[in-house]
């Protein structure tokens, strides 16, 4: 994704929209891809068109995001988070994470069953749409938190902020074809497509700019 609202680009899959089955169903994942996603992009497209957002660093809007218009918050915010939430999730995926990411899950969040509890909860109990987070905060260290709507941990909004590294969906365009309202069934079915190798990478990443 580039890193300009100017030269956004709308991010390929690297996958095709039935490689998640049965986690995630075809229909699901090209309806939310194709029309969702894309929605939120075209808006985003259209709301910087013509202002300073054109030539800004797209996460410096977000970081500032109570600075600009709501259809700013809400377009900007669903572009990133679908644009990243497509990465962290493969055919392969599943399993536990190895290397720094889960010393850092065990250092911070007790245990991977614990945080698995907890980013459960925060998913599960989100009222009405929103994410789940996993985020590195300002001090280096793995919080859980979620937020409402298109609102990411970047933003100045938000009540807990970081640089997310993991996301879930809980829209419930993002599951009800296959799920309905099991809400607690689509999360725990997340757990068979995460790539934890991406989500270590943007771990890396996070900490190298802290």
């Amino acid at each position: 994704m580039d890193h300009t609202v100017k030269n956004i680009e709308f991010p390929a899959l690297n996958y095709s929209f039935d490689a998640l089955e049965p986690h995630i169903d075809a229909q699901t994942m090209e309806l939310h891809y194709t029309k969702h996603h894309k929605a939120y992009f075209t808006k985003l497209k259209a709301a910087a068109e013509g202002t300073a957002i054109e030539e800004t660093d797209f996460e410096d809007v977000l970081k500032n995001i109570s600075k600009y218009p709501a259809a700013v918050r809400n377009n900007g915010g669903g572009h990133w988070n679908h644009s990243m939430f497509w990465t962290i999730m493969s055919k392969n995926g599943g399993g536990k994470p190895k290397g720094i990411l889960v010393e850092a899950i065990e250092r911070d969040l007790g245990s991977f069953e614990a945080f698995k509890k907890a980013f459960e909860s925060a998913a599960a109990s989100r009222f009405g749409s929103g994410w789940a987070w996993l985020l590195v905060n300002s001090e280096g260290k793995l919080q859980i938190s979620s937020t409402p709507n298109q609102d990411n941990p970047l933003m100045d909004v938000a009540a807990i902020k970081g640089q997310p590294i993991m996301g879930l969906d809980v829209w419930e365009h993002a599951y009800y074809l296959n799920y309905q309202n099991r809400r607690p069934d689509y999360i725990s079915a997340f757990w068979n497509i995460i790539d934890w190798n991406e989500v270590e990478h943007n771990y890396g990443k996070a900490i190298s700019t802290l």
